[in-house]
């Protein structure tokens, strides 16, 4: 078997070090996905699950794996400016490994310049990192760990929800300041109930959101461009809508449960900001660029927006003047919904899984594929358009430059 070189890319470990022990012993044990798919199985782990794997030091406990077989791993954080580890490593790579979370901007300029490139995996969901268009030109596989992170994700979609309705982050301020300031609590403080909430997009994240929402008696609505069966929408309640701008009107809040892609960029931009009601929220776990920066922002300062969360931004790390960083009524956080303690352990096994067959010369499996044999595949081809989400993401180079 050819040796090969793989690169990969992982947030930096924690200011106080890696970590010698954690808050709790263990995770649950899960044996199959919501609908019946399996979680991933490698052949073995070299990873005790509950680890901090997805920073640097554990590498997603791969090393060991890799170099018995006589592969070399390379792992950084550095990933961005043409004078960063990963732009240097990159130029003989065969594998490159990238988190959503931290992500390696794999752009068309630096496919050209990886001539050894073959496969590129996403330690996640959502390889919209990734020029999808470049890697089909060039032949290169792209594969994810499908639904590793999904009940994640739409977990935290619910507590965004309720930290923004509620005015919990404020609230919580009060308290860290000594203070016991009930009216500046209460005065930006509704219920859930009652309330109209709409995803765009209801796939795995999003029909995971709408089934969490549902005992708290609002009404639920959705649009997608693939329609879930009637059975499915009669069962969760759900009104189908054909596109967002028919949907967001009579919405109280909004979650963003789709992938970026062109079709979704700039979704929802000043127009469709426009279309929500006054003093809706609007909650962003997808992709920061499926919203307007600056739109959202402007929202915010008028009050068309009672509040926006989310923990994706673009590009990935913000730099530090980006506006959502100081804009009002906001519920920002770094992109954390997706790598929780408990979703690491599953990616990490799922890349190791992609690993294992694409050495061993297996089939990978049809769910974790984006791209493959110059075109979009599996999950790619049921939730991606052909294209290129990538341009803008050289400003990723300004939050290393301020750091």
């Amino acid at each position: 078997m050819k040796m090969a070189k793989v690169v990969c890319v992982l947030y930096d470990d924690p200011v106080d070090g890696y970590p010698s022990d954690y808050a709790r012993d263990g995770l649950p044990k899960l044996d199959s996905y919501p609908g019946g798919q399996t979680l991933p199985t490698p052949k073995a782990i070299d990873f005790e699950p509950g680890v901090l794997l997805g920073s640097v030091s554990g590498e997603l406990g791969l090393r060991p794996y890799l170099e018995s077989a006589g592969h070399s791993l390379v792992v950084t954080s550095d990933k961005d400016g043409p004078d960063s580890v990963f732009e240097r490593e990159l130029g003989d790579a065969e594998i490159v490994i990238s988190q959503p979370f931290w992500p390696a901007y794999l752009t068309k300029e630096r496919i050209a310049k990886a001539n050894q490139l073959k496969l590129a995996i996403t330690a996640g969901i959502g390889s919209d990192h990734v020029d999808l268009q470049a890697a089909m030109d060039r032949g290169i596989t792209v594969a994810e760990v499908t639904y590793c992170n999904s009940i994640s994700v739409s977990e935290h979609v619910v507590m965004m929800i309720l930290a923004l309705v509620r005015n919990y982050i404020p609230s919580y301020q009060w308290v860290i300041n000594g203070g016991w300031n009930i009216a500046d609590c209460v005065a930006r403080s509704y219920d859930v109930e009652g309330m109209q909430i709409g995803t765009v997009g209801a796939g795995r994240i999003g029909s995971a959101v709408l089934r969490r929402l549902r005992p708290f008696d609002v009404t639920l609505h959705y649009t997608d461009r693939h329609r879930l069966p009637e059975a499915v929408e009669k069962d969760l309640g759900v009104t189908f809508h054909p596109d967002a701008a028919s949907m967001v009107g009579i919405c109280d809040v909004v979650t963003i449960n789709a992938p970026l892609h062109p079709e979704t960029e700039n979704l929802f931009d000043e127009a469709m900001i426009a279309r929500m009601k006054r003093g809706a929220y609007l909650v962003n776990t997808a992709r920061g660029k499926i919203c307007n920066r600056d739109a959202v922002a402007r929202a915010l300062e008028s009050g068309q927006l009672a509040g926006y969360a989310g923990d994706v931004w673009f590009p990935q790390p913000a730099p530090k003047d980006h506006p959502w960083r100081s804009m009002p009524h906001h519920g920002m956080t770094p992109h954390i919904s997706g790598s929780s303690l408990s979703a690491q352990a599953r990616y990490a096994a799922g890349t190791r899984e992609i690993l294992e067959c694409w050495f061993e010369g297996r089939p990978i499996r049809e769910e974790y594929l984006i791209v493959d044999g110059g075109k979009l595949a599996g999950a790619g081809a049921h939730s991606y358009s052909a294209g290129d989400a990538t341009s803008g993401s050289e400003e990723a180079a300004r939050f290393k430059a301020k750091a």
